[in-house]
């Protein structure tokens, strides 16, 4: 069952290396006026997405990976924390405060993440699995207004089959055009020993930038195991940062 492990790691690449399906909102979708098309708030969240990875010149923060699976041959968890500086254009340092648990999955699982997460910095890697129209294609399906943030809701299908990407659902806020949910499942089974994978991606507003707060992923093994992995994110810090320099309203109304 070694097989299985790094497989856990791929199911959540596509989401370790963004710098980006849910149950629809109880509250009523409001319906105005002002909404935008799909093809508008696509635009608006590439150009933001682009603007803001511009502008993040370096930041520090720290993560809580941990792995809890029950299943054949033999139940394991494994817990591991983990400093990291970032800085313009592509290079994350990594440092591993504490590792507790089974060493299989700090091994294959956490370390591999790590290591992946750089890897993913290369220019290639992000142009594959950027979310964008080269990638992906987009429907709207509702917007959201509770608690005074409204957002659009997308549903995204990846235009090729590739256990780097996903398919499910994005929440883009109305005024940032940035993703602040995913609930989706990878585009591709990433292995044999994968039976079913499900991923929601929380990300919080740190500043002016949109930052990963936390990861949870469950994951069915074919031979009946079950694991849950999530990542915790906290502790930000944006050490150097340029000014963004449009604001919501102006972004809004050059899309129309």
């Amino acid at each position: 069952m070694h097989c299985a492990w790094p497989a856990l790691l791929l199911v959540t690449f596509a989401f370790l290396q963004q710098p980006a399906v849910a149950q629809p909102s109880s509250g009523e979708p409001l319906s105005t006026p002002a909404l935008l098309s799909v093809e508008k708030v696509v635009a608006n969240l590439v150009r933001m997405n682009s603007q803001r990875a511009q502008a993040l010149r370096s930041y520090q923060g720290l993560r809580t990976y941990r792995v809890e699976y029950r299943g054949f041959p033999s139940s394991r968890s494994a817990e591991m924390v983990v400093a990291i500086t970032y800085h313009a254009p592509g290079t994350k340092e990594f440092t591993i405060e504490s590792a507790t648990g089974s060493k299989l999955i700090i091994d294959k699982v956490f370390k591999k993440a790590l290591q992946s997460e750089k890897e993913a910095l290369e220019t290639e890697n992000q142009e594959r699995t950027a979310l964008n129209n080269d990638n992906y294609i987009f429907r709207m399906v509702g917007y959201e207004a509770l608690s005074g943030n409204a957002r659009y809701v997308l549903v995204v299908e990846p235009r090729t089959n590739s256990k780097f990407l996903y398919r499910g659902r994005i929440w883009v806020d109305a005024a940032d055009f940035a993703v602040t949910r995913i609930e989706a499942q990878p585009a591709k089974n990433p292995s044999f020993w994968i039976k079913n994978t499900e991923i929601e991606q929380i990300y919080s507003k740190v500043n002016n930038f949109w930052l990963p707060a936390h990861n949870h992923s469950v994951t069915s093994i074919r031979l009946g195991g079950h694991a849950d992995f999530t990542i915790d994110y906290g502790s930000y810090q944006i050490t150097d940062a340029a000014q963004l320099n449009d604001s919501s309203n102006d972004r809004v109304k050059s899309q129309r």
